[in-house]
């Protein structure tokens, strides 16, 4: 966990008396994830999540956990949050805002096959479908404005070269926006560690909580830069393709679309990269454990510029 706050047996006993859900079976940390502190805590009732949350504050929170359950009664696999005695989803735990949600089947992959990212494809879709009808909006906190801020900030931290790029890529996405296509509501953050595969179907999508409203091509591209990416930052062509059908196949791509896929993919690449540089040399205060190599992202840009038209597509 990169912020890790302690919740003890004793701390979650007290604090699950203000809802009906049994009494406390066990109580286990989840050591992944840079953003919350996550623990599984098991009742008499069934299984569950709670997460502190380590840098939200509670009046950003309700429209995530609004979010989630609003898809969940869309019949979108996930997590769905438990409202207290008081009829609300968000108290305070150990001075933390704090939630607890139903624990879904399944586990993350690492190797992702074609089957997987068809069946990733066909759930994102249907997941940008079922928000439309979700009435909260929150702009990108990491959006365009985020991006030129981030970027100026670990300029110190870069060589020339690695500096260059990022400015130049950052003045690119001015001048090649992505505002005249489709918007909804986006998950941001669909790595393969924020899907639960339960066989070969997809068992949960977690981690909302960089969700927000924006173009869903974006949405589209984060996900492929994570779930399609071969270990040399070039798109798997097969795995690809069967992403994007399946996705296209619940929700339609638009020409305008297609035609700005390449952009799509960049900006996705980028938004990453600033990041993980931020999180790597300008961390916040307390115990940073998962800090990604941004490295990783910087690969995944270049070959995007590099393959240009050519970036594979359905």
């Amino acid at each position: 966990m990169a912020v890790f706050t302690r919740v003890t047996e004793a701390d979650i006993t007290a604090w699950l008396d203000s809802y009906s859900l049994g009494t406390l079976l066990e109580l286990r940390g989840v050591a992944s994830g840079i953003e919350n502190t996550n623990y599984f805590v098991t009742t008499s009732n069934g299984r569950f999540v709670l997460t502190l949350f380590e840098k939200l504050t509670a009046d950003e929170l309700p429209f995530y956990l609004n979010l989630m359950a609003h898809l969940a009664r869309h019949g979108i696999p996930c997590p769905a949050p438990v409202a207290g005695k008081n009829n609300r989803f968000l108290g305070t735990l150990n001075g933390k805002p704090a939630c607890i949600v139903s624990r879904l089947p399944g586990k993350s992959v690492t190797r992702p096959t074609v089957e997987n990212c068809a069946a990733v494809g066909a759930m994102l879709g249907q997941m940008h479908s079922a928000g439309h009808s979700f009435g909260d909006v929150m702009d990108n906190p990491r959006g365009p404005s985020w991006r030129a801020s981030a970027a100026q900030q670990v300029t110190q931290f870069l060589s020339a070269g690695d500096a260059a790029l990022l400015h130049g890529e950052v003045a690119y996405h001015t001048q090649h926006t992505l505002n005249d296509l489709p918007r909804g509501v986006v998950h941001a953050d669909l790595f393969r560690d924020n899907v639960l595969m339960d066989g070969e179907r997809v068992g949960g999508l977690i981690d909302f909580y960089f969700a927000c409203n924006d173009v869903l091509l974006y949405d589209v591209a984060i996900t492929a830069n994570d779930w399609c990416m071969d270990a040399d930052g070039a798109l798997d062509a097969r795995r690809t393709h069967a992403f994007l059908r399946a996705y296209h196949d619940t929700r339609p791509f638009t020409v305008q679309e297609a035609a700005n896929w390449p952009v799509a993919l960049r900006v996705a690449a980028l938004r990453f990269w600033i990041s993980r540089l931020f999180d790597l040399h300008l961390p916040r205060e307390g115990e940073i454990v998962n800090a990604h190599n941004p490295d990783q992202f910087k690969r995944i840009l270049q070959r995007h510029i590099a393959a240009g038209s050519n970036t594979p597509w359905l």
